[in-house]
């Protein structure tokens, strides 16, 4: 029996995070967004774009004559340039109404930095996790060459060395990986964090904010990259490597050592230990570099940003939609309890069977995702034996932040493209297409073609921050 049978209607455009559905179901019929329906009284409909083109769909569908009541956002760039232009509705009003718990549950800092000319523009929906990459190595083949787990560069270096050379896995062929790298130096963090920077992070050097990317530290990095390629010791695939390559030459037992991500122990990991029974992983201290620093990316405090159409006609519907979802955090993180999940004696146990079928409420829950670290630990411990609270505990003590956390400056819109394709030649420099020195050139360039420009803009915030008094509703 409905518990409020629906009278509003409301259009949503969200991703399908490339959830799949059970039989007979789908992303507007099924029995977590029909719970929403029940308990909210709003007949929701959803639009889902294809994952692989979800930013692209976005624009085509802001520029159309058709819009819908809300849309979820993930590019902060995107959500500033909209922003700007007036396209989306000011929340302020609407929160205060009809968003008791969106108030609530997300902290005054993250508000601030959905607002534009002093108005509200999104809500936002919170990462849980303040980094992604950590170490792991196959401790089996450091104990056969008779290695410790390296701390320092050169001793990663060594270790590298000898699971590309000394046939680690011994069967007699030389087809063991050092360290794999996927495209765009994906999988690179922790050698970056080695020598002190990060790529598109902001740092504050002597008082004044300075982008990663273009810090003499990169350079660096990119020299220490270029000679473990030139010595045979980088996956010489790595440019064309995506996520699944990566994977599976993890699993097939190529990879000893690799910047995995916090949840990697659960996948590409297992599958190599169900492969290889003997195969044994452990999470390793981040290198430290010449200076004896070590450190990781961290992620963005927001993840997504929920915006409604200016003109929209049931913003208040959206916002009652959007204060139900984390409100229900519990049914619609975990799942629904004695189904997905139970207690016994105190600790959560997770039916995998269920909870993989069921993985598809994400789509909506993620909508407004808020931190609720004992319940995060307790579902994760639930997850099995995989490490995954620790490897988040391991990361979180080792992020370099970002120094610039505002909304996207003008000048951010107009270069960030261009000054993505210019990165490109970072993977000439490792593969030797390029000399190490056209890194001055790429540094160069970037200022040339808006870097300065968002340099400017970047530190007029950073300055505007230091004595600026946190905004209320």
């Amino acid at each position: 029996m409905e518990r409020n049978p629906p009278q509003a209607s409301i259009s949503i455009v969200i991703s399908s995070l490339g959830m799949t559905f059970p039989a007979g179901m789908d992303e507007n019929d099924n029995r977590y967004l029909n719970y929403i329906r029940e308990q909210t009284g709003i007949d929701i409909q959803v639009t889902t774009p294809p994952a692989e083109v979800y930013d692209e769909k976005l624009d085509v569908i802001m520029s159309s004559g058709s819009l819908p009541d809300m849309l979820h956002a993930y590019e902060p760039v995107w959500f500033g340039n909209y922003a700007k232009q007036g396209a989306f509705m000011p929340l302020d009003d609407l929160i205060n109404t009809y968003g008791p718990n969106l108030k609530k549950k997300i902290p005054d800092r993250i508000w601030d930095r959905v607002r534009y000319g002093g108005k509200i523009y999104a809500v936002p929906s919170l990462n849980e996790v303040s980094g992604i990459e950590l170490m792991y190595v196959r401790k089996d083949w450091l104990d056969r060459l008779e290695m410790k787990p390296p701390q320092t560069l050169e001793e990663y270096t060594e270790v590298i060395r000898a699971f590309t050379r000394r046939d680690p896995d011994r069967n007699g062929e030389d087809d063991t990986i050092g360290l794999p790298l996927t495209v765009n130096l994906g999988r690179s963090s922790p050698i970056f964090g080695a020598f002190g920077t990060q790529l598109d992070t902001w740092f504050d050097v002597d008082g004044r904010l300075v982008n990663g990317s273009i810090m003499p530290q990169t350079k660096q990095a990119l020299g220490y990259l270029a000679e473990l390629y030139r010595e045979g010791l980088l996956d010489r695939e790595f440019p064309l490597n995506l996520q699944n390559n990566l994977y599976e030459k993890i699993e097939s037992g190529r990879v000893g050592l690799f910047s995995a991500t916090w949840y990697d122990t659960r996948g590409p990991i297992a599958a190599s230990k169900l492969k290889d029974p003997k195969a044994e992983w452990i999470a390793l201290e981040y290198l430290a570099g010449p200076q004896g620093q070590k450190g990781v990316y961290g992620t963005n405090e927001i993840r997504g940003y929920n915006v409604i159409p200016a003109g929209s006609e049931h913003a208040a519907d959206v916002i009652r939609m959007l204060d139900f979802i984390v409100s229900d955090y519990r049914n619609l993180k975990l799942g629904f309890e004695n189904e997905i999940w139970r207690m016994e004696n105190g600790v959560m146990v997770t039916d995998f069977q269920q909870h993989d079928e069921h993985l598809y409420r994400g789509m909506y829950q993620s909508l407004v995702d808020v931190p609720d670290p004992e319940l995060f630990k307790n579902r994760l411990d639930s997850l099995g034996d995989f490490h995954l609270y620790d490897n988040l505990e391991r990361i979180r003590e080792h992020v370099m932040k970002d120094a610039f956390y505002g909304i996207p400056t003008p000048s951010m819109s107009k270069y960030d493209k261009k000054l993505d394709e210019l990165q490109g030649v970072f993977t000439s420099i490792i593969l030797g297409v390029e000399p190490l020195d056209a890194f001055d050139h790429f540094v160069a360039q970037w200022k040339q073609y808006g870097g300065d420009e968002i340099t400017k803009e970047v530190n007029a915030w950073y300055a505007a921050q230091r004595d600026k008094p946190a905004e209320e509703f």
